[in-house]
Formats: C-alpha cells, sequence, structure tokens
C-alpha cells in the first residue's frame, strides 16, 4: 500500500481492534450470519434486564436490516412476551419541510420496520405501541424522556456510515469547528445528510441519489454514548477502510464512531469480507 496512504489503513485483519478497548470479532460470509449474531445478542440483554427487574429498553437501527425477520421469528416460536420492551429506532428520513417522510414511501424505516418486525409478530407478543419509539422532528427531547422513564439503554446496535457516522449523526461539515466534547454531547436533532451518506444510501435505490431525502431525525452521540453497551456490525464490502478509520485512526468528530472508543462496553462484529484489506488502486 502507499506510504502515503494513512497507517491504519494497513491494520491487517488480526490486529483490528488490537490497542483499542473495542472487542473486534470476524464473524461469517453472509448478512445472514451478522443478523443471527445481533439477534442472539439481543435476547442476551433482554434476558439480562429482567434478571435485575428493569424494563428492557433497546436502541436499534435499519441498517443492517436483516435482523428483524429473525427476532420476529424467535419471539414467536417461544411464545416471549415483548409487550414491555422498549424498540427506539434509531433514525428516519424526512421531507424537506422537516416531517417524517411517508410511512408508506420505500425508503421509509418506520414502514421498514413495521413490515419485517411488528406485522410479523404475534399480536399478544409484540411492543406495545407506546414501546415503538422513533425519533420525532417535532419533539426530539421526547427520546432522552423515553430512556430516563425505562431506567436507561441497556444495548445500542447500530452500523457505521462511509464517513463513520453512527446513526445520522453526520460529521462536521468543511470549515465547522466541533470539538470532540460537543460533539458527544449532540442529542436527538433534526440535520441534513451529508453527500458521501446520500450518495452510499442511493447504492440500496440502484444508484438514483435524487430520490434519497436530505434531511433526516436521528438519536443523537449523547443518548448513543450513555448507553450501557454498544454493539457495531459490519456487512458492506466499502466498510473494509472505514472500520480501520474507526478503530485505529484519530479520535474525532470527523469520525462519529471513532468516539465510542471512549465508552467502557463496545464490541465491533464484521464479516470475513468487511474486515478484508482495502485493496486500493484502479481496476
Amino acid at each position: 500500500m502507499h506510504s502515503s496512504f494513512p497507517s491504519y489503513l494497513r491494520v491487517s485483519v488480526d490486529e483490528l481492534g488490537v490497542g483499542t478497548p473495542v472487542s473486534v470479532r470476524v464473524q461469517g460470509s453472509q448478512p445472514a450470519d451478522i443478523a443471527r449474531h445481533m439477534v442472539d445478542e439481543i435476547w442476551t440483554l433482554v434476558g439480562q434486564a429482567r434478571q435485575q427487574v428493569r424494563q428492557p429498553t433497546l436502541i436499534l437501527p435499519v441498517g443492517p436490516v436483516d435482523q428483524y425477520p429473525v427476532l420476529a421469528e424467535r419471539i414467536n416460536a417461544g411464545q416471549h412476551d415483548w409487550r414491555d420492551v422498549v424498540v427506539i429506532n434509531m433514525d428516519e428520513y424526512l421531507t424537506d419541510d422537516d416531517q417524517w417522510i411517508d410511512i408508506d414511501h420505500p425508503l421509509s424505516f418506520r414502514g421498514y420496520v413495521n413490515r419485517k418486525f411488528y406485522d410479523l409478530i404475534d399480536p399478544k407478543l409484540s411492543p406495545l405501541p407506546e414501546n415503538r419509539v422513533f425519533p420525532d422532528p417535532n419533539a426530539p427531547g421526547a427520546v432522552q424522556e423515553r430512556i430516563e422513564q425505562s431506567g436507561g439503554v441497556i444495548g445500542c446496535f447500530g452500523g457505521i456510515g462511509i464517513n463513520g457516522h453512527v446513526a445520522f449523526n453526520e460529521p462536521p461539515e468543511p470549515g465547522e469547528v466541533v470539538s470532540a466534547a460537543e460533539f458527544a454531547a449532540l442529542p436527538t436533532r433534526v440535520l441534513s445528510l451529508s453527500r458521501e451518506t446520500r450518495t452510499i444510501n442511493s447504492v440500496t435505490v440502484g444508484g438514483e441519489i435524487s430520490i434519497v431525502p436530505h434531511r433526516a431525525v436521528t438519536v443523537g452521540m449523547k443518548e448513543i454514548l450513555a448507553s450501557e453497551r454498544v454493539r457495531l456490525y459490519c456487512n458492506r464490502p466499502w466498510q473494509r477502510s472505514v472500520i480501520r478509520r474507526v478503530l485505529h485512526g484519530p479520535i474525532t468528530p470527523s469520525c462519529p464512531s471513532s468516539l465510542l472508543r471512549n465508552h467502557p462496553d463496545v464490541k465491533l462484529l464484521a464479516t470475513d469480507y468487511a474486515a478484508e484489506l482495502p485493496d486500493i488502486g484502479l481496476r
């Protein structure tokens, strides 16, 4: 690899996470492997919350996405009562006037979670409507209030964006000065999506960037960093470089997920192809 490239790009698979507080595991060669592991971890944390006689409260992503049908199947198969489980989803796209996009919109995270999770669960077992939480652009503070009501988040699950974002916590724009402490304190809020995020997200819609919304509402770094545990899952080939930047580059708001290295309990799971050394060069 060229000597001018950042040194973190040369970190081997076996060295991922070494020297950091983040526990790294490489497992499986399919997105389904990630989904099963995520469901196992969610299941364990919900069980632990019940043992502690507290309300299980989770922050979950829509990306990765494959875990929801697997989780619904497990709930139904064992007839497990999840009515009291609080599911806080990380984010949602907004219209240009900062309202949720329609739930029937093909890109709606709310619509996806309904179709692939809540609608698949036996109604007598499913989280109650008041326990199904999406950040609301008209009341962003409601997420923190709900977390306080339930006694804290036992686990926050997510992926890593092309620019290192977690949820839709986008890095500062060029020329915007934000300290790591200030960025870590950002709460649930409405924001504009970066050009990088809209571009990579357009891959899921056939490469048509024009239909990817410009605005979103997201759970903040404040809520994520306050979670008792953070679990990151990576299953995209393009994450090879950003995984290394997050784990071994500078801790900086320009790579938001790098701030998670200051959290006491973070684990990252990647498929084998997502963990490979990036092969940089013209093809």
